[in-house]
C-alpha cells in the first residue's frame, strides 16, 4: 500500500488524460475533479446559509400551523362548550318562564273564579232580596185587593139588592 499525499494526488488527476485515437464521449480529466471538488463547496455554503435556513423557516411555519390548528380546534370546542350551556341556561329559562307563566295563569283563574262566585254571590242575594220585597209588595197588594175587593162586593151587593148589607 502506497501512501501519498492529498497534493500529488491532485497533482495525478490533473494530469492530462491518454488520448484515444477514437472520439470520446466523456473527456475526464483534472477539471472534472476540480468541478466537482467546487461543486461540493458550493454544495456545502448552499446548504449551510440557504437550504438549513430554508428548512428551519418552514419547519417553524408548520409548526405555527399545527398550533395555530390546535388553538382553532380548542376554540372551537370551547365555542361548543360556550353554546351547549347557553342552550340549556335557554332551556331552563324557557321551562322557567313555562312554570310562571302557567302559575300566572293558574292564579288569574282562580281569581276570576273568585270574582265570578263573588258576582254570582251578590247578584243571587240581590235576587233573593228582590224577590222577598217582591214577595213583601205582593203580600201588600194582595191584601189592599181583597180589603178593596170586599169593600167593592159589598158596594155592589148595596147597589144590586138597593139596601145596605152588613156583614
Amino acid at each position: 500500500m502506497n501512501q501519498t499525499s492529498p497534493f500529488v494526488a491532485l497533482a495525478l488527476a490533473t494530469a492530462p488524460a491518454p488520448q484515444s485515437p477514437e472520439p470520446q464521449l466523456l473527456d475526464v480529466d483534472g477539471t472534472s475533479v476540480v468541478m466537482l471538488v467546487l461543486f461540493f463547496v458550493v454544495m456545502g455554503i448552499l446548504t449551510r446559509f440557504l437550504w438549513k435556513p430554508y428548512l428551519k423557516v418552514r419547519e417553524e411555519r408548520v409548526s405555527r400551523v399545527d398550533g395555530y390548528r390546535a388553538e382553532a380546534a380548542r376554540l372551537e370546542s370551547e365555542a361548543a362548550a360556550r353554546l351547549a350551556r347557553v342552550e340549556a341556561e335557554l332551556a331552563q329559562a324557557r321551562r322557567t318562564g313555562s312554570a310562571q307563566r302557567s302559575s300566572a295563569r293558574n292564579e288569574a283563574q282562580a281569581h276570576e273564579q273568585r270574582i265570578v262566585a263573588q258576582a254570582q254571590a251578590a247578584a243571587q242575594q240581590g235576587l233573593a232580596q228582590a224577590r222577598t220585597g217582591l214577595e213583601a209588595a205582593y203580600a201588600t197588594e194582595r191584601g189592599n185587593l181583597q180589603s178593596r175587593a170586599q169593600v167593592l162586593g159589598a158596594e155592589i151587593t148595596e147597589k144590586v139588592l138597593g139596601r145596605p148589607v152588613t156583614s
